[in-house]
């Protein structure tokens, strides 16, 4: 007897993933746009946006580095910044994927235990009926 996904739970999670790779973006443009405002070594916003990628992802080639005080500082807001909300979406993701195995072992376990309890029903049925049985053929 399957049971019917809980498509709440689903999307919730979905939702979460789906958040948290738009909170990467804000994140992402927004540290773009500051690397490209206090560094004078970022040329253009595209290089601010790899900056800001580079940083924080914590990968860091070296091609292009901040070499202001107040580049320097702001990168360390970005690492912070990045590293949770990275977090963030991969134990978004990492849910989905978690969900699907805990309810699938959850299901089975309630299916057991159904089938535990209509088992137990029809041997008290059965019972029952003997022991009606046992009256009337005794009462006659």
């Amino acid at each position: 007897m399957p049971f019917k996904k809980h498509p709440r739970k689903v999307h919730i999670a979905r939702q979460g993933v789906f958040y948290s790779l738009i909170l990467c973006g804000v994140i992402l443009l927004l540290g773009g746009f500051g690397f490209w405002m206090l560094d004078p070594g970022v040329h253009t916003m595209a290089e601010g946006l790899w900056l800001a990628f580079t940083t924080a992802a914590t990968v860091g080639y070296g091609d292009v580095v901040p070499s202001t005080h107040a580049s320097r500082l702001f990168a360390v807001i970005v690492v912070l910044l990045g590293l949770a909300v990275l977090s963030l979406a991969t134990a978004s993701l990492a849910a989905i994927f978690v969900e699907k195995d805990v309810e699938e072992g959850e299901e089975r376990q309630i299916e057991h235990e159904i089938m535990r309890e209509i088992r137990q029903l029809r041997q008290e049925v059965r019972s029952l009926r003997h022991e009606l049985l046992r009256d009337k053929s005794g009462q006659a």
